[in-house]
């Protein structure tokens, strides 16, 4: 099993910036890719992006590419979402997941290892 704990969560106005980091522990070697979801309010969890190990495959939404990148440090077992240019509807809960496979992740189905979450809200 592994573990993951997301950090770097806040308030910031529409416009601005955040990091997020997902710190993984435990059986890593079990699920080399990873990523990122979201939940808003009365929302279903949706896709933001997702990660292979070598990070030579990413993937992102939509909604957010061109102004999300995911990267990652595997000598610390880190997975990090820069968040620029954010704006009011990106507010929710995110959420890192970890899995096999780069469109596993996408697909969304049949995820088992997910973090806590971490809150991120954006002010007009």
């Amino acid at each position: 099993q592994v573990q993951l704990r997301e950090s770097g969560g806040g308030l910031v106005q529409a416009g601005g910036s955040l990091r997020l980091s997902c710190a993984a522990a435990g059986r890593t070697f079990s699920t080399p890719a990873m990523g990122w979801f979201r939940q808003a309010p009365g929302k279903e969890r949706e896709f933001v992006a997702a990660i292979s190990y070598s990070s030579v495959t990413t993937n992102y939404s939509d909604s957010v590419k061109g102004r999300f990148t995911i990267s990652r440090d595997n000598a610390k077992n880190t997975v990090y979402l820069q968040m620029n240019s954010l704006k009011p509807e990106d507010t929710a809960v995110y959420y890192c997941v970890a899995d096999t496979r780069v469109p596993r992740i996408v697909a969304g189905i049949g995820l088992n290892s997910w973090g806590q979450g971490t809150q991120v809200t954006v002010s007009t």
